[in-house]
């Protein structure tokens, strides 16, 4: 057994047992009577729009078991942000699994702290509250689990980074100045819609709370309209960012909202994370050139600027009823919008991103393309059609070993094939073991034959140790390895599934560029 665990160390798996997973299933199948389907209607005037999931879901409970699944068990490689000291979260990036492989949503799930929320039900009712809204410029609520002790929130994904990440740690271009006012707008817009909803409280809005959609549209994250606690504390951002009332007394205000929209427009203008006090030092001192990011190279209107940078000082005055509300911002920051039909991810210089399953590199043969579809029936057609043509070369049998013994077990092979052939499956499963058992020969094939008997008995984990113990006889077989995809995908498993069907395609054109059958 040390070479299977061999494979087991190769890739990453949820904590403990990798059989565990097979649960998974069963629980699965009760979430579409688990669901609470409350699609809410959209407003009047409001388009919701594409999101990543090909529309946006309505709010749900989800189980533990579904996000576990999804997360590949909060991976730490799953995880896209963590943040907060008072109160401490972390996001996962996920993938639901669904009957249909085609329409498999990506999801952000937000994983708090017990003490931060101790009771269940002030946590479900805020989720619920905030799961209301629906627009086009957020990035959505669509569920949240509270099982035993944990509490989270599902949110549509964004696979375009923040703007922080956009801003300040770019890698291939700077935002152009037409696109640092979309973002300016849209977020305008999500505040507003929120207020006029009756969400208007955003705790710690910032630059890392604005994300960009598949399209690199600009979203605000639904994860700041929920409290990161109980008490409603967890400003995550430096003091000198704060708005002044929370450091007086500890609350957020809608006034608070409109304080922080300012810090991100100065981020916007400067390229950088200025502290308003020293930006409105500037800004008196009519610095506006020095206070522009110098990575626009002077590509930008001044006077467009000036509009922008006067919005900011507005909103970051000292006494929160001297800041301007929402539906002044978007009405100032419409009219400088200057690139309408472009693209937002043209501007962004990133590619448009396709929610579709990994596919390998390589071309998939019919074995490979049965195991992605996960077609247990085309699977077995094609091994009764090969039937031991692989095993050459595995066993090497003297005169000898041509005992009675060796008899008896070839002829529990040939049952064994026999009720394989006419679909026995666990009649297939008894007389294989038997042939095992013996131990006289060693046969891929029939180990290979053998798991998909067990993934026909719905025993994914019997047919992945079945599928290692093939490669374990014969390392570069490349069937081994697709019957290892599909159980791990029948385990919920799918990046492990896809990993190792693109290893399967992988070792089968090698095996051709050899000139040799895979």
């Amino acid at each position: 057994m040390g070479c299977c665990e061999s494979i087991f160390s190769r890739r990453p798996h949820p904590e403990g047992d990798i059989y565990s997973g097979h649960n998974h299933n069963n629980q699965l199948l009760s979430h579409n009577n688990h669901h609470l389907q409350t699609d809410p209607p959209q407003p009047n005037g409001i388009d919701s729009g594409p999101s990543s999931s090909g529309g946006v879901p309505g709010f749900s409970e989800f189980l533990l078991a579904e996000l576990r699944a999804a997360t590949n068990n909060f991976s730490p490689d799953h995880i896209v942000s963590e943040s907060g000291v008072k109160a401490p979260n972390v996001v996962y990036k996920g993938r639901l699994q669904s009957q249909n492989q085609n329409h498999r949503p990506w999801i952000a799930v937000k994983k708090f702290t017990k003490l931060a929320w101790p009771d269940p039900k002030p946590f479900a009712e805020e989720a619920r509250g905030v799961g209301k809204l629906r627009h086009n410029k957020l990035a959505n609520l669509i569920g949240y689990c509270c099982e035993g002790d944990e509490r989270l929130l599902v949110a549509e994904y964004m696979p375009n980074d923040t703007l922080a990440k956009h801003l300040f740690h770019w890698e291939n271009q700077t935002i152009e100045w037409a696109m640092r006012l979309r973002v300016a707008l849209y977020i305008a817009e999500a505040l507003d819609y929120c207020s006029t909803e009756g969400r208007p409280l955003y705790h710690d809005l910032n630059a890392y709370r604005v994300l960009f959609d598949e399209n690199g549209d600009p979203r605000l994250s639904c994860f700041g309209l929920m409290k990161n606690s109980r008490d409603g504390k967890g400003y995550s951002t430096n003091l000198a960012y704060t708005p002044p009332e929370y450091l007086k007394n500890g609350r957020v205000t809608p006034e608070s909202a409109i304080f922080s929209y300012g810090t991100i427009l100065l981020d916007l203008l400067s390229g950088k994370h200025i502290p308003p006090g020293h930006a409105l030092d500037m800004i008196r001192g009519k610095n506006i050139l020095l206070l522009m990011d110098s990575h626009l190279e002077g590509k930008f209107s001044t006077e467009e600027a000036t509009v922008v940078l006067d919005i900011a000082s507005q909103c970051l005055q000292y006494e929160p009823r001297e800041r301007p509300n929402t539906k002044d911002l978007v009405a100032t920051l419409a009219p400088l919008q200057n690139k309408p039909d472009v693209p937002s991810y043209v501007m962004l210089g990133i590619q448009m991103q396709e929610d579709a399953p990994p596919t390998p590199q390589h071309p998939l043969s019919p074995m490979g393309d049965a195991c992605s579809r996960m077609d247990l029936t085309a699977i077995h057609q094609i091994l009764v059609m090969t039937h031991y043509k692989d095993d050459e070369g595995t066993n090497e049998l003297s005169f000898q070993e041509w005992t009675q013994r060796m008899r008896d077990t070839l002829e529990a092979r040939k049952r064994g094939d026999l009720a394989f052939r006419d679909r026995e499956f666990r009649t297939a499963i008894d007389c294989y073991s038997q042939f095992l058992d013996v131990g006289t020969m060693v046969s891929p094939t029939v180990y290979a034959r053998r798991s998909l008997c067990h993934l026909m008995c719905d025993q994914p984990d019997a047919a992945l140790r079945d599928a290692m113990q093939a490669q374990c006889v014969y390392p570069d077989w490349s069937t081994a390895f697709y019957m290892q995809a599909v159980a791990l995908a029948k385990m919920d498993m799918h990046k492990d599934a896809a990993d190792m069907l693109s290893e399967a395609a992988s070792l089968e054109e090698k095996k051709q560029r050899g000139g040799k059958g895979s």
